[in-house]
């Protein structure tokens, strides 16, 4: 849900930017919102299956822990770290043409915005921009933080086996 609000969002004021329409970034904002937000839950759910046997306080546990490296805390958890970070590598691989596409889209929106430019409104020259700005932005943000949770989520998942043998080890 907070992806697909997000996204409807962010959509509903590039709408209410370029055309001044409420009725279009409402549009935007009830038709992509939820679009994105299924779009998510699916692609996440095919790729940690196991989310579907947790509690939604434990999956959320799991999903913080992981995602900010840290211990889950609760070895009974483990095992639901290791299979997260399982998927978060299935999804990353799934996107290796990720960068291409948003540099075809940056491409696009640069031509777009010249055009708009030399014959468009101030408001879509502006929006155009705004848009190329956008493109921009996700291809040098995106790898940056990718890369980063990766290392956490490889740091937890470290942390998850380390507690996993701790439980499986006779006491001595």
């Amino acid at each position: 849900m907070s992806i697909g609000l997000l996204a409807g969002v962010l959509f509903g004021a590039f709408v209410l930017a370029e055309s001044g329409s409420w009725v279009g970034a409402v549009a935007a904002l009830l038709v992509l919102g939820p679009f994105y937000g299924i779009r998510a839950a699916r692609r996440m759910g095919r790729a940690w299956p196991g989310a579907r046997d947790l509690a939604p306080a434990d999956r959320t546990a799991v999903v913080r822990a992981t995602r900010r490296g840290e211990d889950i805390g609760d070895a009974r958890l483990a095992p639901a770290v290791i299979d997260y970070c399982d998927g978060l590598r299935k999804a990353r691989e799934q996107d290796r043409l990720f960068p291409l596409v948003v540099l075809l889209l940056t491409g696009l929106a640069v031509a777009l915005a010249v055009i708009d430019t030399l014959s468009g409104s101030t408001r879509q020259a502006w929006v155009s921009w705004l848009f190329v700005l956008f493109f921009l932005v996700e291809l040098t943000w995106w790898p940056r933080k990718q890369a980063q949770l990766m290392s956490h989520a490889e740091r937890a998942e470290r942390s998850a086996r380390r507690a996993l043998q701790q439980r499986n080890s006779p006491d001595e």
